[in-house]
């Protein structure tokens, strides 16, 4: 069955919907290292922290919001205002359907617009099919964390990937 989706800027009342996926993210994977769900509250907060130069991207499928992406700010040190750290989610009825590879093609179209020259991807070693998919999309392994998280009771590393925009 082919998914008719559309990548679009992300407005104030798509952040439901993000929170949605984001919790369904840590409740049930280690993409996210965050351990307690998110309020919508937070999200929104979260949501307006991000900038004209700071995107965040919708994935829209069947009507609805199935995943998101955002560039956020690598550091607030002055010296990295060229580097952001990029991240998806999809809606676990969505994946495995090309939305994430959409959604990181959107993102690296994006931050060469805004002329970012590094982006950045921090990905836990369990997360095979993200790590696939990132460098599919040019991203390279630059090192790795030993088990600085813990979720589900193990302890996890941390890839770090990145890549150089031309």
């Amino acid at each position: 069955m082919n998914l008719s989706v559309t990548i679009r800027q992300a407005e104030l009342a798509d952040v439901p919907a993000i929170t949605d996926i984001y919790n369904e993210a840590i409740l049930t994977t280690t993409a996210s290292f965050g351990i307690e769900p998110k309020t919508v509250e937070d999200r929104t907060k979260w949501f307006q922290s991000h900038d004209e130069r700071h995107p965040v991207l919708v994935a829209v499928a069947d009507g609805k919001v199935v995943g998101w992406a955002s560039l956020t700010r690598w550091s607030d040190k002055g010296a990295y205002v060229d580097t952001a750290e990029t991240s998806f989610f999809v809606h676990s009825g969505y994946r495995g359907r090309g939305i994430g590879r959409k959604l990181k093609a959107a993102l690296i179209e994006e931050a060469r617009r805004l002329r970012f020259h590094t982006l950045v991807a921090r990905i836990a070693e369990t997360s095979l099919e993200s790590i696939r998919l990132n460098e599919s999309a040019g991203f390279v392994h630059v090192g790795t964390l030993k088990e600085v998280g813990r979720k589900f009771g193990k302890l996890l590393s941390v890839h770090i990937l990145q890549k150089i925009l031309d």
